[in-house]
């Protein structure tokens, strides 16, 4: 069985106490629902899960990575920043999502549903 953290470490003890019974499924992004995976990226290269075409987005601005059964946000050091909620997340640092939570990255606003 192939697990992201194992469940007996100090980290994944502590994710088991993050996890609540809401669990996100997908996202909106342009009125579109782009249903969540294990990995997504978001940037202005083509490469992306979601693609955002604005100069105030980086090349590679930012991933949702699944970890256990909560999805978590990462800056990629993006020279513009990511919001959580309208709040700028540090980068480099994975910020926990909730169900409802406003992600904005350059001009584009993300919701988790």
């Amino acid at each position: 069985m192939d697990e992201t953290i194992v469940n007996s470490s100090p980290v994944g003890k502590h994710l088991d106490k993050l996890a609540d019974s809401k669990q996100v499924s997908y996202l909106m992004f342009d009125k579109k629902k782009v249903k969540l995976v294990e990995k997504i990226t978001i940037g202005r290269d083509t490469s992306n899960t979601i693609v955002i075409d604005s100069k105030l987005t980086s090349r590679k601005h930012a991933v949702i990575q699944k970890i256990k059964d909560a999805y978590f946000l990462k800056d990629e050091n993006s020279t513009n920043g990511t919001f959580l909620n309208g709040h700028r997340i540090p980068a480099d640092k994975y910020v926990k999502l909730n169900t409802g939570d406003k992600i904005t990255v350059g001009s584009a606003n993300l919701v988790l549903s």
